[in-house]
């Protein structure tokens, strides 16, 4: 008998860390992003869709992110979207085109977005952990009914504790370069 494929929690623990990234896309800094609009949802046709599926973002500028409309009767349900967005940004509508300039960050501002990041991160630390756990449960129950032996479930633990060391350690990676970029000046 051999031990279960172990790979599929670290894929789900790899998929946290991916989350984690996009998370942090989200979180504005001084810096403009087209990642920035992702969350942002417009209610265009009597259905709710993202941003992108009815305009092309992109980033002209550095501090400047431009929204062209592909539906001239959607501009100011996008424009709506976006200031309702609780991004703390003011579209300037320039026929189909929008223009959203990213005002620089106030140091309370970039203390708060750094404790959100850092939540962000606990929050996809603990989903790791909970594959964890039910990773070393499974090995317990196939160890309880005889289908691995101590041995195997002690050296599945321990592939699994290291997985979870491992994506650990990228998601503290990730915010440590995530709270440099929002205490940038």
């Amino acid at each position: 008998m051999a031990l279960p494929d172990l790979h599929t929690y670290r894929d789900r623990m790899d998929k946290a860390v991916t989350a984690l990234k996009d998370d942090f896309g989200g979180l504005r800094t001084g810096r403009a992003s087209a990642s920035l609009l992702d969350q942002v949802t417009v209610d265009a046709y009597g259905s709710t869709m993202a941003l992108n599926a009815c305009a092309a973002v992109s980033v002209p500028e550095p501090r400047m992110i431009s929204v062209n409309v592909w539906d001239k009767g959607l501009v100011v349900s996008v424009e709506k979207a976006i200031r309702n967005a609780g991004l703390g940004l003011n579209p300037i509508t320039d026929g189909q085109t929008l223009r959203i300039p990213i005002p620089p960050l106030t140091e309370e501002r970039r203390k708060e977005l750094a404790k959100i990041a850092g939540k962000y991160a606990e929050t996809q630390r603990v989903a790791v952990r909970n594959v964890r756990r039910e990773a070393m449960e499974d090995l317990k129950k196939m160890e309880k009914a005889s289908e691995i032996s101590q041995d195997e479930e002690k050296r599945g633990g321990t592939e699994i504790q290291g997985f979870t060391d491992a994506a650990i350690k990228r998601i503290d990676e990730a915010l440590k370069v995530k709270e440099a970029e929002i205490m940038q000046v």
